[in-house]
């Protein structure tokens, strides 16, 4: 017997079928934080020890949680679905638009109209706005009941950009449109190859990965065995690396975001104008160009989210790890997370309200 039931019937079914981990994850998320924190205050030298070993730029223990993180989320795509949404004009040139013209322009304003006083902090600020999310973006679009597909596709697009226009932008808005508007300029070198190496290393492996075992484990095992058996295994193991790096950013950022309250929370409001402010622009967009709701919730967080990561290493690498540019890309992290699973939530409530599209549940008579 089959019965239609609204959508917001249809999610209440889901969410009561939730394990432990994600019905409480922004708990879990701010005890990773608090963690973190008290961690690097106890453990002064933690970030010492973690830099003797790195992958590229990063230490060998964040960049396991980075991978971890993602390899899951990859291994859920439909590869042989990518065709279709790579057909999908609307959403990938509306990712593009928002992505490499509206995202970093908004930050730009916001830095200055926030921080016109502080120009160490402003410019950390815009170098996030610079840097487009290619890793966490992937665990708030499965949380929001996104698209696999349409997400793979557009972290894609996002990190070729990225290599191709990231140290092109950062002339554009520390030098050549602050000289245009008689507003103060900031000189920066950015290595592309540098770039380049980061996308390939922590993107390109579970990308790789993850098309490899989708491929061959649908083939091999069928579509059922793969999506009721196999992903129900490894589908925790992206949360559980997503604290464990939480833990670790926090813990090794930790003395400079407690000793500093004052500067933190005035690089906060940027930050967390800019997130909220990006997510809904990027959802009415969507909703405006006739997506649905999976498609638009993608559009919407890969539009919100920055690559912190490659935010505080071009940071540290150019002004030093102390300086106050390495601690705006630090504060990103600390706004960015709990604003993004608010946002999780805030999407799930957004899709009853503007996609009350039925829902056919299949019941055993």
């Amino acid at each position: 017997m089959q019965k239609t039931a609204t959508a917001s019937q249809f999610e209440a079914s889901v969410l009561r079928q939730l394990s432990t981990l994600d019905r409480f994850l922004p708990v879990w998320i701010g005890l990773a934080m608090v963690a973190g924190l008290a961690l690097g205050r106890a453990f002064p030298d933690l970030n010492d020890q973690l830099e003797k070993v790195k992958i590229d730029t990063t230490s060998l223990p964040i960049a396991i949680g980075l991978l971890g993180m993602m390899y899951p989320v990859l291994a859920k795509v439909r590869y042989d679905r990518l065709g279709e949404v790579t057909a999908d004009k609307p959403l990938v040139v509306s990712s593009l638009i928002l992505n490499w013209l509206v995202g970093p322009a908004l930050m730009f304003t916001l830095a200055w109209v926030f921080l016109p006083d502080l120009p160490e902090f402003r410019t950390g600020i815009i170098l996030v706005g610079l840097a487009r999310c290619i890793a966490m973006v992937l665990i708030w679009n499965a949380l929001a009941c996104g698209s696999t597909e349409a997400g793979a596709v557009l972290v894609v697009l996002n990190s070729i950009f990225q290599v191709v226009a990231y140290a092109f932008l950062g002339y554009v808005y520390l030098e050549a449109l602050p000289g245009w508007l008689g507003l103060e300029q900031t000189a920066i070198d950015i290595d592309t190859w540098d770039i380049a190496k980061s996308v390939l290393i922590f993107l390109g492996i579970p990308l790789v990965l993850g098309a490899l075992t989708s491929i061959i484990g649908r083939k091999k095992k069928g579509h059922e065995w793969y999506e009721r058996k196999f992903l129900p295994r490894i589908g925790p193991w992206a949360l559980y690396s997503l604290l464990f790096t939480i833990v670790l950013l926090f813990a090794i950022q930790g003395e400079a975001i407690t000793s500093r309250p004052l500067d933190v929370a005035r690089i906060s409001v940027p930050l967390f104008a800019y997130f909220a402010l990006m997510w809904t622009v990027a959802f009415a967009w969507g909703r405006a160009q006739g997506l649905d709701y999976p498609r638009t919730a993608t559009l919407a967080f890969t539009a919100a989210g920055n690559n912190f990561e490659l935010a505080i290493a071009v940071a540290i690498g150019t002004f030093g790890v102390t300086a106050g540019q390495a601690l705006a890309g630090v504060v990103g992290p600390l706004i960015e997370v709990p604003v993004l699973v608010g946002l999780v939530y805030v999407s799930l409530w957004a899709r009853r309200r503007f996609f009350p599209e039925p829902v056919t549940l299949v019941r055993r008579a």
